[in-house]
């Protein structure tokens, strides 16, 4: 069984109604999820939010935050997260920002990636990874794994 599959079967035996907020990955999240047969009675929607000004008019997130720490930071991923949340039927909101590459500096490498989790009774969580310099590609699969395994441990 595939993380997207376990996943779904997790959400439906607790009732769980997902959502997702993406920048890096551009929907890989969603698409994961959406890769499943009947995936529509727990995934609700999925915002893709690759610009600040999407993330702004879409996700509220706020441009003091985004001019204070930037798009790759876990105070955005927060907001995306708790702004997914708000905005869709969801229980439970991913969000992910990060630098897939190439490129990246020295204060904010290729590879960081910034996780929001926005859950009914619960504090809104964030974490940071660092996957590497491992190219674009793997940087965002291993988003999506990362995401998928934040969100089965959430619903455990």
């Amino acid at each position: 069984m595939t993380r997207a599959e376990t996943l779904l079967a997790r959400a439906r035996a607790s009732g769980a109604i997902i959502a997702t907020a993406e920048s890096c990955t551009g929907g890989l999240v969603a698409g994961a999820i959406t890769d499943v047969a009947g995936s529509s009675d727990v995934f609700d929607r999925g915002f893709v939010t690759y610009s600040n000004a999407a993330k702004q008019d879409i996700l509220g997130v706020q441009t003091e935050v985004l001019n204070l720490h930037g798009a790759v930071s876990e105070e955005v991923a927060m907001q995306m997260a708790e702004g997914a949340w708000e905005s869709s039927a969801a229980n439970i909101a991913i969000s992910v920002t990060g630098i897939a590459g190439p490129g990246g500096n020295e204060c904010k490498p290729e590879g960081r990636v910034c996780f929001g989790l926005a859950q009914e009774g619960h504090p809104t969580r964030t974490e940071t990874i660092e996957f590497g310099a491992l190219g674009r590609t793997q940087v965002r699969q291993a988003t999506v794994d990362y995401a998928l395994d934040l969100l089965l441990a959430a619903l455990s």
